[in-house]
């Protein structure tokens, strides 16, 4: 994709610049706020302030930079819509897509999705896929008109966790334990094994922790080697456990657990597979709520999961 695409009657495309890094944060804030406000949320999905939004910019630019789509008015220059992608060893995840509340209804998203899928098929790429909200209709025909398919459904989970931490046990709990970059190997062939993708950029990304709000653990199995690993985000735009990949429901409940800890005094969100109903019942058992349900969805191919995968938002996955 070339920094400046063809115009579109009234915008046109270019790559994201660290020029923009304000006022893409401002775009995250007000249009998934104005959403969730229209659609009956009752409060700001985003609390955090504009600029505080911007640390999606850092942390996507950071992992793939330039790998961005934005849509600027024609005459004014104004951001009025834009998209990170991430290209990894086999699939495109397409991030999350915002337009300006200002601006819906003039083809800005459409268009963000077109240049995304171009590239995914020029670059050659297996799949496109991408995790999006099962209430917002306006995208789930977009993403489904541009031939993604949802294959998986999940639970959207709140825990609190009181300013003490939290009570519950887990019997592989003592299995859990930080990653290091030693684990880098292992983890991405889990993936592999797990989720049929790999990210080789992520897992000693999360681990280093360049913006001081990430974090990375790994649960170790009984017989030698990992059974799973999660990634955190703390941070005042987002409290998020995932992404988490895992043999097992047993191993994945280790580690939200594990991840619960960092959160003292905070609301967590995951993001939980509606089938694994012995996590999900463990997790109403640790005072769970349901907010919201998410779906992922595919275009080209696509393995089904050979155990549990929790995907994110911050760092991005599909």
């Amino acid at each position: 994709m070339s920094p400046d695409s063809p115009s579109t009657p009234g915008f046109r495309l270019r790559a994201l610049g660290d020029d923009d890094r304000a006022a893409y944060g401002e775009l995250v804030h007000a249009a998934f706020n104005a959403w969730y406000w229209r659609h009956g949320w009752g409060r700001d999905y985003f609390p955090c302030t504009p600029a505080d939004a911007a640390i999606f910019y850092d942390i996507y630019n950071d992992l793939t930079p330039g790998r961005s789509i934005a849509a600027v008015a024609a005459d004014t220059g104004r951001l009025l819509g834009a998209c990170f992608f991430h290209p990894r060893e086999r699939h495109v995840s397409l991030g999350i897509m915002s337009v300006h509340p200002s601006y819906g209804g003039r083809g800005v998203g459409r268009a963000l999705v077109n240049a995304i899928v171009d590239f995914t098929d020029q670059g050659g790429y297996a799949a496109l896929r991408l995790v999006s909200s099962a209430m917002n209709m306006d995208s789930f025909s977009l993403y489904n008109r541009s031939g993604l398919v949802p294959v998986q459904a999940y639970h959207d989970m709140v825990i609190g966790v009181p300013p003490g931490g939290h009570t519950a046990r887990h019997p592989a709990r003592d299995r859990v334990r930080p990653a290091t970059l030693a684990d880098v190997s292992a983890m991405g062939a889990l993936e592999t094994e797990v989720s049929g993708i790999r990210r080789d950029l992520d897992y000693p990304y999360a681990i280093a922790n360049p913006r001081d709000c990430l974090h990375a653990d790994v649960c170790e199995s009984v017989e030698g080697g990992l059974e799973g690993w999660m990634v955190g985000v703390r941070h005042p735009a987002l409290n998020m456990l995932g992404p988490c990949v895992a043999r097992t429901e047993e191993a994945a409940a280790a580690l939200i657990l594990a991840g619960l800890e960092r959160y003292r005094g905070k609301a967590v969100l995951l993001l939980v597979p509606m089938d694994k109903r012995n996590l999900v019942q463990t997790l109403y058992g640790w005072g769970a709520r349901n907010v919201e349900t998410h779906l992922f969805q595919v275009r080209g191919e696509y393995q089904p999961f050979l155990g549990v995968s929790l995907p994110s938002f911050l760092p991005e996955t599909g």
